[in-house]
């Protein structure tokens, strides 16, 4: 028996006889199911799936895979399936606030994220972090301005694309891409942004906050869209605040509350548990 773990993660219309395709199919290719999460949405009528199997006979998962494309055309399914232990490769965007990254790298080097990171990128220089420690890790730094800022999204894709990289993290990358660029990096570029009820936009949101005597603070982490802070969510917390918590105190918990819920959304991406359904996501928690 192998003990090499695949994921198969599908979505399709939603019709009778889908589970028993997909669990007909493995068995018949000697494979063993080892989890299997589901979900029947009733208003896109659409259904999701997503299965842990691996293989206890000699067919091998180029064998399961190839001969899967039959049953995926007839279903309408979009689908993938991979090692689970294959790395997808990221990218991190980040600006002058920090405090995303330095967490993704802090859980990257424990094996919490487990990732291949292919470059950080940067519209500060390297000098703008001296405590950070990039971990040997390609530093680019890619000035922007008004004037430039198509130029630099044509670098950033460059990188991209000569770097193989699957997934993009903007790790407070406080620039707006522009809507060509969010079409390219479709289902495979995450965003952290504040939350708060109700929302302040411009300068000095946790300043805006306070002043409102806001009760609830939080933090939501989203694919990107041409719509500003609006893509498929992936991950979202919230914390309580008090009338003795200053703009500071704000400030520090929303820092938290970011970290953590990035965090949270990559390693959800990361496990293939996070499947697009219309403008929200299907996240299969583990």
């Amino acid at each position: 028996m192998s003990t090499e773990q695949n994921i198969l993660t599908l979505s399709c219309p939603n019709r009778p006889g889908i589970v028993s395709a997909v669990s007909t199919h493995l068995f018949q290719h000697g494979c063993n199911i080892q989890d299997a999460q589901q979900f029947d949405d009733p208003e896109t009528d659409s259904f999701f799936m997503r299965v842990v199997f691996n293989a206890v006979g000699d067919d091998n998962l180029k064998q399961v895979k190839g001969d899967f494309g039959a049953i995926a055309d007839e279903l309408k399914m979009k689908w993938t399936m991979r090692p689970r232990a294959q790395k997808k490769r990221v990218m991190i965007l980040v600006s002058k606030f920090d405090h995303c990254l330095v967490d993704i790298l802090y859980r990257w080097r424990l094996g919490e994220l487990p990732m291949d990171i292919t470059a950080i990128v940067s519209n500060y220089p390297r000098e703008q972090h001296p405590q950070l420690d990039t971990m040997g890790l390609p530093y680019h730094h890619l000035p922007i301005t008004k004037q430039t800022k198509m130029e630099q999204e044509a670098q950033i894709w460059d990188l991209i694309q000569s770097t193989k990289s699957d997934l993009i993290v903007l790790a407070r990358y406080m620039q707006i891409l522009s809507d060509g660029f969010s079409a390219k990096l479709n289902g495979r570029c995450i965003n952290i942004h504040h939350s708060f009820l109700p929302g302040f936009k411009g300068a000095s949101p946790y300043t805006q906050a306070h002043t409102r005597g806001v009760k609830l603070i939080g933090a939501t982490a989203h694919y990107v869209t041409g719509d500003l802070d609006e893509g498929p969510i992936i991950e979202q917390d919230v914390e309580r605040i008090s009338h003795r918590d200053t703009p500071d105190d704000l400030v520090r918990k929303g820092r938290d509350i970011e970290r953590r819920v990035l965090s949270r959304a990559i390693a959800h991406h990361l496990e293939d548990r996070v499947l697009m359904n219309g403008r929200k996501t299907v996240v299969f928690a583990g």
